[in-house]
């Protein structure tokens, strides 16, 4: 059977509007009458229909029945949410809107492709480790990663529930507040409320070996927008780095080693890196679990301390451009940017700004590059306003 590898399905849409808002949702959460797959064969198999939406689409289902929006599907993903790259070699592949040979990202890979492709105007994410960053970046979109907890994730498939968020991806800034909207109405006036920060923290030292081109695109947005730069240093990145891996893989096993019991027949459905890197979460005891788990007030801390000498903290989003389709891509850096925003429950978004067409090959010069802005908890509203700057600025 063909698959569209952007859309696991489809709803049959009667537009009441003008232009209602195109919305899809990763089919990681629960749309009633329909299956959850979670970008899963194993998953695919066993799955009833859910009875009930995933309470988190409230506000989508209200702004349908006021035609300012309509939930067009349900969107593809790397399989169990579980990867960076985006490459799902069951359901397929969703291109990349800026390259078809480069990797979309993962592991809201058909989210960030469909409304990089302008088949949705907003679409639904879960980031674990930068899994709305990570695609935005790759496909030149945004996509916010909301404070941990501010979501309800009740019908929501869960990879590390310590980590997991729900959060909004858009073409454009606007967007995807709106999209941010739809989750939690009224956010919009925050936004509108919240004075951007002006002053920033650029994080430099952080151990990450990063293309220069994406560094050069961070600095060249931020001086485009006018900022006040204070250069900070960043000890403590890698242990959140370090910590969050084994709060996730751990975390993770917990979660869905039940796949590869031999009772079940599962494990044979798995792609077979899906199923080696849940049994490699065997190796973390418990209390490393817990340990790295409780790491998180050590790192927001820092981040809360940094944003008091500043007020947000600005690192590119990924350490280099989108890689090319193949082998090689399963094991780019995708999460050394993105990964200590999850361990410390803070907020974090991705923004597309130019590439200095000089600092890339010939065969770059159509990519781009990506700006994380990150800041203390519940500060959702406050990185969303300086986004908005920083993208006009850039545009």
């Amino acid at each position: 059977m063909t698959r569209d590898t952007t859309f696991l399905e489809r709803f049959d849409t009667v537009s009441r509007g003008s232009q209602p808002s195109r919305v899809g949702v990763k089919d990681l959460f629960d749309v009633a009458g329909t299956i959850t797959t979670a970008g899963s064969l194993a998953i695919e198999s066993i799955a009833t229909a859910a009875l009930h939406d995933a309470p988190c689409l409230l506000g989508l289902r209200a702004a349908e029945q006021e035609s300012r929006a309509v939930l067009v599907g349900k969107l593809n993903l790397h399989e169990l949410a579980y990867g960076g790259d985006g490459m799902n070699p069951h359901f397929g592949t969703p291109p990349n809107p800026l390259d078809p040979l480069r990797v979309p990202g993962g592991s809201s890979s058909a989210s960030a492709s469909a409304v990089g492709r302008d088949l949705l105007d907003i679409a639904f994410g879960s980031d674990t480790g930068g899994s709305i960053r990570i695609p935005a970046a790759c496909c030149g979109v945004v996509g916010l990663k909301t404070t941990w907890g501010r979501i309800a994730l009740d019908g929501v498939w869960a990879l590390a529930p310590s980590l997991d968020t729900a959060g909004p991806l858009g073409a454009t800034v606007t967007r995807t507040i709106e999209g941010m909207d739809l989750f939690e109405p009224g956010f919009r006036l925050d936004v509108n409320n919240t004075q951007p920060a002006m002053t920033v923290g650029r994080l430099r030292n952080t151990g990450v070996d990063t293309h220069p081109a994406c560094d050069d695109a961070v600095d060249s947005a931020l001086k485009a927008g006018g900022f006040t730069i204070v250069d900070l240093d960043a000890p403590w990145w890698q242990a959140a780095i370090d910590h969050g891996l084994t709060a996730l893989v751990g975390e993770a096993h917990n979660q869905l080693g039940w796949l590869l019991d031999d009772t079940c027949g599962l494990a044979q459905l798995l792609e077979p890196r899906i199923a080696n890197r849940i049994a490699s979460g065997a190796k973390y005891s418990q209390a490393a679990i817990v340990e790295s788990i409780a790491y998180r007030s050590v790192i927001a801390k820092q981040i809360h301390e940094a944003c008091r000498q500043t007020q947000l903290i600005v690192t590119p989003t990924l350490a280099m451009l989108a890689p090319v389709l193949g082998e090689s891509a399963v094991f780019a850096p995708y999460t050394a940017y993105t990964r200590p925003a999850n361990l410390a429950g803070t907020p974090a978004v991705s923004i597309p700004v130019p590439l200095d067409p000089s600092l890339v090959s010939s065969k770059e010069r159509h990519l781009v590059g990506a700006l994380q802005l990150m800041g203390p908890a519940g500060s959702d509203a406050l990185l969303m306003s300086t986004a908005l700057v920083i993208e006009s600025a850039v545009v």
